[in-house]
């Protein structure tokens, strides 16, 4: 029997913007028979909540400080495999549908396919803009266009996305396959046709105390961040715009185009695999701050998962990650999983959710933009999370600490309290453990020895451990420094040489 599996993204949608995760104002009625038909996990979380970052972790395997998109408009490092190499090595098609940014190139990329996906199929955002005329490819980036008449479903990115999508799953049947549909929206211009475009006036967010958050415990880079917000009353901060009437409909209008895939899926691949994600979400004035930046609040970071094709209606509270993506497709599709990878195959779960793959998830940022000067520039962050507890590192500013399971608002920051202090400590260890092992480029003593954990010491040596990268399947094992000969152990002491022999 074939195998086939299918993800579908979106840009920058949060849990609370879909039916299913318990937000009865939104309209998602095709990503919420999916998730009745499959697994909601509600700890999911991306590996770093900018575009091109939290992408390169899905695509590869790897965490953007391994595969070197730690901001937008960086290119993956030339040694980085994706998974639609891995795969298309292995005799599996595949295609890829919508937004990359993993090129290096603007917002739009550079309209190339890259290697290990089908370029008949591929169409990123500048494939999109080069169907238009210079008049249609400036109305394309405002978000007054939505309102224009004749700017139909037929003309959005989204809708010739799923076109091309569907042409794959019609050319494509009886195939191993792994697809990706990659939509911009709701990011945005946000730009969507009626009835989408006014559905949501006057729809606010879910209530939240974190709206009135003062930031005195925060990162001082949060009250950055908030600029004039931070002394704005919390209601203004939560009003009912119509920036934000447009984003929510953009984002119902992608949830139709996921119908129109769907009914295709269901009626020529009902076993298929089908993921539903999201890369990040947005603060939508929450604490006080808009967009996506340096932090692990649960607005930006802790994204929708939707799985079908396991068991039927269930949900996962173990934490769970983008980074367990690419494992989990190499072994549906039968493929051993290498070293190099930096997370752990979901697949059992799918089949039995009273499975635990993960006890942490991690989350990360050091730059959110190249090509920019503003968004905060250098933003050192490393964050944990066992599902109740977060632990969230700044290099160069305040920690933070929160207990979600009391403060789901994560407004409490408990960093310097003593009461939950071996929890903290032991995230920490864990973090600075995974650190170590994912051979995080920016380790080192500075992330062990904060103000709050006084046993920790300062060392040059810090574990003591070589540390080299183990990829077995593309290129050849590395020489040991001190040998010359190939690497026995890809991780060993650093005096397991006596060197004056």
């Amino acid at each position: 029997m074939s195998r086939q599996f299918i993800l579908i993204m979106a840009d920058t949608v949060r849990k609370d913007m879909l039916g299913c995760y318990g937000n009865p104002l939104m309209k998602t009625p095709n990503i919420d028979r999916l998730c009745e038909q499959g697994i909601r996990y509600d700890n999911a979380y991306s590996c770093q909540p900018v575009c091109g970052p939290a992408r390169s972790a899905i695509f590869t395997g790897v965490f953007p400080h391994s595969n070197g998109v730690v901001a937008n408009s960086l290119p993956l490092g030339d040694n980085v495999k994706t998974v639609g190499q891995r795969l298309t090595d292995q005799g599996v098609h595949c295609g890829y549908v919508g937004k990359w940014h993993l090129d290096g190139g603007d917002y739009f990329g550079t309209g190339r396919c890259p290697e290990g996906f089908d370029p008949e199929y591929w169409y990123d955002m500048k494939c999109y803009l080069e169907e238009l005329s210079d008049e249609d490819k400036q109305r394309s980036r405002k978000s007054s266009t939505a309102y224009d008449p004749d700017w139909t479903e037929d003309k959005t990115y989204a809708h010739r996305c799923t076109n091309r999508a569907l042409r794959f799953l019609e050319k494509n049947r009886g195939t191993d396959f792994f697809l990706t549909v990659s939509y911009d929206e709701p990011h945005g211009p946000c730009i969507c046709p009626a009835p989408f475009n006014t559905m949501y006036r006057g729809v606010r967010m879910p209530e939240s105390r974190n709206y009135a958050d003062d930031l005195s415990q925060k990162p001082f880079m949060q009250t950055l961040w908030a600029g004039n917000a931070a002394d704005a009353d919390p209601e203004s901060l939560h009003s009912a715009g119509d920036g934000l009437a447009l984003f929510l409909g953009a984002n119902s209008f992608v949830d139709y185009e996921i119908g129109r895939i769907m009914e295709i899926i269901d009626r020529d691949y009902p076993d298929a695999i089908v993921v539903f994600t999201s890369d990040h979400g947005d603060m939508l004035g929450n604490h006080r701050v808009q967009g996506k930046n340096s932090a692990m609040y649960r607005e930006i970071a802790n994204i929708p998962l939707i799985v079908r094709g396991g068991e039927k209606g269930k949900v996962v509270t173990a934490p769970a990650s983008h980074i367990d993506l690419v494992p989990t497709i190499l072994e549906y599709m039968g493929l051993p999983i290498p070293r190099i990878l930096e997370g752990k195959s979901m697949l059992h779960q799918f089949y039995d959710t009273g499975i635990r793959v993960n006890d942490y998830a991690h989350t990360e940022f050091t730059r959110y933009e190249v090509d920019h000067d503003g968004f905060g520039g250098l933003q050192m962050m490393r964050g944990i999370t066992d599902g109740r507890y977060k632990l969230v590192l700044h290099l160069c500013d305040t920690d933070e600490f929160y207990d979600m399971e009391k403060d789901p608002d994560e407004v409490e920051n408990l960093i310097d309290k003593s009461e939950p202090a071996p929890i903290r400590d032991r995230l920490h260890d864990e973090l600075i453990r995974h650190m170590n092992d994912t051979r995080d480029a920016y380790r080192g003593y500075q992330w062990a020895v904060r103000p709050w954990r006084r046993d920790k010491k300062a060392t040059w040596e810090n574990d003591a451990c070589t540390r080299q990268r183990e990829n077995e399947e593309y290129e050849p094992r590395q020489l040991d420094y001190d040998t010359g000969m190939p690497i026995k152990q890809a991780v060993r002491h650093k005096n397991l040489y006596d060197v004056k022999k």
